[in-house]
């Protein structure tokens, strides 16, 4: 139901989960030369059709498609300039490549602290985490815009002086909730920590205060014990660890954190299926069919390889930047059910030990598989021989991979990654998640179907169903040892496992540790400290706490109260997400017991012609008048707007007007009461000062294109008249009424202090509190 192909009706053009897999085998089997493309489309599906290999989701969704999507699950955006014109530039390429289904990551560390003067225009700058917000409100837009929840990833350096306040971030449950937060910890400070030594907060050379490490770390401990974020991300060790540390540097990673990603940096996924390649399962000659293995991984390196030429990409850097470096990401599923099978305890030694043996068989023939397909294709464009073995990673593998590499090259420059697999777990029948362990052995699932009636399915975990039938289907069959759960394990069987991993690993692994909530502080931050000592290049733990509740539960969820009955799915309880480069699940592996399956409203559908009104706004600022038009659909027999376009002769204001209209556009068409991005528009506040216009202040250029949005609302009926003056703002004079008992010129806030005393007198603002002043 998630991947199959529809029409523009929504029926299903394809009625068999084989139909998907074909469609996606010749659609990638097209990069192929045409005299092996019929080969390699049917191994490709033979592999696919086996379940020992999983593509990804944006490439099940979107192969063959027709449709103007990227098949890349993993980006991080290009560095932010620390200028306005910049910063939306960048939120704007984040919007276009959120549209087509990619999670993306952001280093704000670029941007200067709260507080740091502005000097081309003599104010104080906001600091990276008041323009997170930015971001977050975007993400907000394009989630209920499409059919699935954006995803972002936020890092800051341990020594940026805005640190604190990144790191408290979160603390409001209803704070940049679309964000998963980490911090870059470099070595030195992990040093600074251990000997208690002073820390010096940094931007641009000037040290705007010293702290004490120690108190750092306890702080980043404290935040994350409390509400599980941010993560920590060991930067240092993540570019020392880089098969491309000679030509690039990291500073974020995706959204999950399976993918340190340089500026415009892009990755594909995929995942072999553990479960699918145990020979014997529960028999004492149970073992993983390590030859199959070996053959699944290579064929999985060329479907991936492949995958790059095919695939569409939101940015032409990004396209650039994923040619040069053929980035790509295999990893694991059904790990935890592997280890079942053969009578392993995940967590224990043997078990660790056994998929470390199996992880190093997988990076040893993608290696191998990419050495040979550059003999044949040619190597990535920027592989350097001499620099790339120096890799760690490379001293790694086996003798005979790295003579292969030696003499062919490379067609990748990385080919191993750990991502979580939620909805591909379940599609591969329900086998456990990455390399986390079983979350359920079974639990009860409320699916939404298309006509919107509910059908209620068992769902249980693909190894105990096999253990169920071998005991004669006997539900009340007692499971084995093997058969631990994540509720069941503790924080030191979660890091043994990683770290097993870790070193066959050559980008990074999605892993949530969950610690109960009962486990004392100091026991918490041991198992930070314990990471770091693995060589773990990250590290994410969830303990359950009153701002972000449970990650998953087997509990009932309770819906939302006094929620009207068609927005009752969005309200349920939904687990918060988890966190990353140890991971953070971009969706929670299954849904508590009992909760509906959440679906989000359809966008309303463009008629082929709009009426529309074309509005003329004049800013003080600016020579070039902007021109505001808005289209408006009819739905229900009544007039609502759909679309809007800003545009003026002035294109220093081209990147933020295309960002702009394209998220209003997107909130419009959701549908509901869209009234709210007027006032959210009319509380932005120019930090260089506002004008008076028609005999109020209006604080900011997107202040007075709200009062454009809100004057069309009420002209066509969608808002009532009494609205005017409802959605003040701050500060001014509102309607006739208000004027009557507010002096003109008087009460509003102020850009610099925030107080409310900045006066409009002979032709100036200026604020009787800090001094600040503006001539108009």
């Amino acid at each position: 139901m998630k991947y199959r192909l529809r029409d523009e009706s929504g029926a299903p053009v394809e009625k068999t989960v084989s139909d998907t897999l074909r469609r996606v085998a010749d659609a990638v089997a097209a990069a192929e030369p045409a005299k092996s493309r019929r080969t390699w489309a049917k191994r490709f599906r033979e592999t696919l059709e086996s379940g020992a290999f999983l593509p990804a989701g944006r490439i099940l969704a979107g192969a063959g498609t027709g449709r103007k999507v990227t098949l890349f699950n993993c980006f991080v955006m290009g560095a932010i300039p620390d200028d306005l014109d910049g910063i939306f530039t960048n939120l704007r390429e984040a919007a276009l490549t959120m549209q087509q289904g990619g999670g993306i990551g952001h280093d704000f560390s670029t941007l200067r602290p709260k507080g740091a003067l502005v000097r081309s225009i003599g104010a104080d700058a906001s600091g990276p985490v008041s323009f997170m917000e930015v971001w977050d409100a975007m993400c907000r837009t394009i989630q209920s815009a499409g059919h699935r929840r954006g995803a972002m990833m936020g890092t800051l350096r341990c020594d940026h002086p805005d640190i604190a306040l990144f790191i408290d971030a979160k603390a409001d449950a209803a704070r940049l909730r679309m964000f998963n937060l980490s911090v870059l910890v470099t070595d030195a400070f992990m040093t600074a920590v251990e000997a208690d030594a002073d820390w010096d907060l940094v931007f641009a050379g000037t040290v705007y205060r010293t702290v004490r490490a120690r108190a750092l770390w306890d702080r980043i401990m404290r935040s994350t014990y409390d509400y599980a974020e941010p993560g920590v991300i060991f930067i240092d060790r993540v570019n020392a660890e880089n098969n491309l540390a000679y030509c690039e540097t990291i500073h974020a990673t995706n959204p999950c954190g399976e993918q340190p990603l340089p500026p415009y940096g892009a990755c594909l996924l995929g995942s072999v299926n553990l479960a699918r390649l145990v020979v014997d399962p529960f028999d004492e000659t149970a073992r993983l069919d390590t030859g199959r293995l070996a053959e699944t991984v290579a064929v999985a390196i060329r479907f991936l390889d492949d995958v790059v030429d095919i695939s569409g990409y939101p940015l032409e850097a990004q396209a650039k930047e994923a040619k040069a470096k053929r980035r790509l990401g295999l990893g694991v599923t059904g790990l935890a059910d592997a280890l079942a099978m053969l009578g392993l305890v995940y967590g224990r030694e043997d078990a660790a030990k056994a998929a470390g043996d199996w992880m190093r068989i997988i990076q040893n023939a993608a290696y191998r598989a990419s050495a040979e397909i550059a003999a044949e294709k040619g190597c990535f464009p920027l592989f350097d021989r001499t620099q790339y073995l120096k890799s760690p990673t490379v001293a790694r593998l086996d003798p005979d991979v790295r003579a292969a590499i030696r003499a062919n090259g490379l067609r990748n420059s990385h080919v191993t990654s750990i991502a979580p697999t939620g909805t591909i777990s379940l599609f591969a029948d329900n086998v456990s998640s990455g390399v986390e362990p079983i979350f359920s052995l079974s639990y009860r699932r409320t699916v939404l179907m298309p006509d919107g009636s509910r059908r209620d399915e068992e769902v249980s975990d693909y190894a105990w169903r096999l253990y169920r039938a071998r005991a004669g289907g006997d539900a009340a069959a007692a499971p084995p040892e093997a058969f631990v759960t994540a509720q069941t394990l503790d924080p030191e069987a979660h890091l043994r496992m990683q770290a097993a991993l870790q070193p066959y690993v050559d980008s990074s692994i999605s892993k949530t540790i969950n610690v109960p909530r009962e486990i004392s502080f100091e026991a918490f931050k041991d198992v930070y400290a314990r990471a770091y000592a693995l060589g773990l290049k990250g590290c994410t733990t969830y303990r359950p706490n009153p701002v972000t509740g449970s990650v998953l539960s087997v509990g009932e969820a309770v819906p939302a109260e006094g929620v009207p009955a068609e927005d009752k799915q969005a309200s349920l309880p939904l687990p918060a997400p988890a966190v990353p480069v140890a991971g953070r699940e971009a969706e929670p592996a299954v849904p508590p017991e009992g909760a509906a399956v959440v679906r989000l409203t359809e966008p309303l559908k463009r008629d082929t012609i709009l009426p529309g009104f074309t509005y003329k706004l004049r800013w003080p600022d600016t020579e070039h008048a902007f021109y505001i038009t808005i289209n408006d659909i009819i739905r229900d027999g009544r007039r609502r707007p759909f679309e809007i376009f800003i545009n003026s002769r002035n294109v220093e204001h081209y990147a933020w007007t295309a960002a702009l209209t394209l998220l209003i556009s997107a909130v419009f068409r959701r549908g509901g009461d869209v009234s709210f991005i007027v006032d959210e528009l009319k509380a932005v506040f120019d930090p260089r000062g506002g004008h008076w216009m028609n005999g109020r202040y209006v604080p900011s250029l997107l202040a007075a294109i709200a009062d454009v949005i809100e004057k069309h609302m009420i002209d066509i009926g969608f808002l009532a008249p009494s609205r005017i003056g409802t959605g003040a703002h701050r500060g001014d004079p509102g309607d006739k009424d208000a004027q009557a008992v507010v002096p003109e010129g008087a009460g509003a806030t102020c850009p610099r202090c925030g107080h409310p005393s900045l006066y409009h007198r002979e032709g100036c603002l200026a604020c009787l509190d800090c001094g600040y002043s503006k001539c108009a």
